[in-house]
C-alpha cells in the first residue's frame, strides 16, 4: 500500500512514534558497551518519543502549553546529563541533541505528515550510526576544496533568486535560466568528482575513466595521456580509460539534455546510448591486469563547484548562444553544422546546451548538430591522446577512427 493512501489514524501514528524511538534507542544502546554516560538507550528513546507524541496529542485537544513544557523538560534532563559528562572530561553533545530530536520526532508523528517524522527519525539514526565513516570523510577532505564548494553554494543561493527571469537581446538570453544550467552542470560534475575521489584510486584507471567522464572527458584524456607518456607500461590501460571516459560523455550529455529540454529525448536518447555502448565495446579488448601503481597516478580533476569554472562556463555558454543565434540567422542550417564541427575542439557542453535551451530550429538539424559536435570532440580527444602517448598511437588511431566514423550514420539518419 502506498504511503500516500494510508489512512494515518492516531493508533498508527502512535506506532510510528514508538518504532522511530526504538530505532534511535537501539543505535544508542549498541555503543553503551564502549562508552559510558550515553544519554538514553533502547528504553529511554522510545519513552522520549512517546512523551513527545503525548504532548502533541494534548496540544491538539487544547492543552497548548504541554508541547513547549514537554520540550523544556527534556532539554533540562539532557542539560543535566551533559553537566555530568563535563565532570568526567567528556564534552560531546550528540546523545543529548539526539534525545531532543527524538522528542520532536514523536511530536511530529502526531501533528504533521508522517513522512516528515520518519525522515527525521531515520536520518537521526543514520547520523548517529555512521560516526566513524563521517569522521573518515572529514579527515580526507581537502579544506581548500570544501571552502570552494561552500562558496559556490552560497553564491548560488544569493545570485539565483536576484537574477532577472526574462529574456534580453534578440538572442533570448535569460540570466536566471543560464545560471540554472550552470548549477545543473556543476552538480552533475561534482557528483562524478566525489565518486572519483572515493572509488577511482581503489578500482583502477578504468573506473577513474568512467567517473572522470562525468566531470570532463577532455580533462581525463589529457591527464591520462600525460601519464601514458611518463609511464609507457600503462599506455593501454590509459587508452582504455580514455575510451570509457568518452563513452560516459554521451550519457552525461543525455542527462543534461533531459534536465534542460526533454523534448529532444525521443529523437536523441537511443543515438547517444548506442554511441556510449560503442565506446565501451571498443575498450573491452584492452582489459588486462594493471601494473601496480600509486594513487598519485589517478587523473587529477578540478572541483566543478569552484566559482571560476562556473563563471567561465556561464560566459562560454552566453558567447556560444550568441554565436549560434547569429550563425543560424545569417548563414542558416549549413552554418550551424559547420559551427558544430568547429566547437568540438573545446568544451562542447555549453554549445550543446545552448542549442537545446533555445531550440527554435528543425529538430532533425539540431540533433545532427549535436552528434556532429560530439564526433568532433571525439576526434579532438583522439588527437590529444595520440600526441601524448607514443607507445599506443596505432591503437589510438584505430579505435578512435572507428568510434568517429560510427557517428556518421547518426548524423545523416
Amino acid at each position: 500500500m502506498e504511503l500516500g493512501i494510508i489512512e494515518w489514524t492516531v493508533q498508527l501514528r502512535f506506532l510510528v512514534a514508538l518504532a522511530l524511538g526504538f530505532l534511535v534507542g537501539l543505535e544508542r544502546e549498541s555503543i553503551k558497551v564502549d562508552q559510558k554516560l550515553v544519554f538514553g538507550g533502547v528504553r529511554t528513546h522510545p519513552i522520549i518519543s512517546l512523551f513527545g507524541f503525548g504532548c502533541a496529542w494534548l496540544y491538539q485537544i487544547g492543552a497548548t502549553a504541554m508541547l513547549p513544557v514537554g520540550l523544556l523538560a527534556i532539554a533540562i534532563l539532557t542539560g543535566i546529563a551533559y553537566v555530568a559528562k563535563i565532570r568526567v572530561d567528556r564534552f560531546g553533545t550528540t546523545s543529548e541533541v539526539s534525545a531532543l530530536l527524538t522528542f520532536i520526532t514523536g511530536a511530529l508523528a502526531m501533528l504533521v505528515d508522517v513522512w516528515i517524522a520518519m525522515a527525521l527519525g531515520v536520518m537521526n539514526t543514520m547520523l548517529l550510526s555512521e560516526k566513524a565513516m563521517l569522521e573518515s570523510y572529514v579527515e580526507r577532505l581537502s579544506k581548500v576544496e570544501f571552502l570552494a564548494t561552500i562558496k559556490f553554494i552560497l553564491v548560488t543561493v544569493i545570485i539565483l533568486p536576484v537574477l532577472p527571469n526574462h529574456e534580453f537581446t534578440q538572442f533570448h538570453l535569460n540570466p536566471f535560466k543560464i545560471w540554472q544550467i550552470v548549477i545543473i552542470v556543476s552538480t552533475l560534475g561534482f557528483t562524478g568528482y566525489l565518486l572519483e575521489k572515493k572509488f577511482g584510486a581503489k578500482l583502477g584507471l578504468w573506473m577513474s575513466g568512467i567517473l572522470g567522464g562525468i566531470v570532463s572527458s577532455t580533462a581525463v584524456t589529457l591527464s591520462l595521456g600525460r601519464m601514458a607518456r611518463n609511464n609507457p607500461a600503462r599506455g593501454n590501460n590509459a587508452l582504455q580509460a580514455t575510451l570509457l571516459a568518452s563513452s560516459v560523455t554521451y550519457l552525461r550529455m543525455l542527462v543534461l539534455i533531459w534536465f534542460i529540454n526533454g523534448s529532444f529525448l525521443p529523437n536523441l536518447w537511443y543515438r547517444l546510448v548506442i554511441l556510449a555502448g560503442i565506446g565501451v565495446i571498443l575498450s573491452l579488448r584492452m582489459l588486462h591486469k594493471e601494473p601496480s601503481s600509486s594513487g598519485s597516478e589517478i587523473p587529477e580533476l578540478q572541483n566543478p563547484f569552484e566559482i571560476r569554472p562556473a563563471i567561465g562556463f556561464a560566459l562560454l555558454f552566453v558567447i556560444l548562444s550568441v554565436v549560434t543565434g547569429f550563425v543560424k540567422s545569417t548563414v542558416g542550417n549549413s552554418g550551424l553544422i559547420a559551427l558544430s564541427a568547429i566547437v568540438g575542439i573545446s568544451d562542447i557542453t555549453p554549445f550543446i546546451l545552448s542549442l537545446v535551451q533555445g531550440s527554435d530550429g528543425t529538430l532533425h538539424i539540431l540533433t545532427s548538430a549535436i552528434i556532429l559536435a560530439m564526433m568532433s570532440n571525439t576526434i579532438a580527444k583522439a588527437i590529444y591522446f595520440w600526441s601524448l602517448s607514443s607507445i599506443t598511437r596505432k591503437e589510438t588511431a584505430l579505435r578512435y577512427s572507428i568510434y568517429a566514423l560510427l557517428h556518421i550514420p547518426f548524423i545523416i539518419w
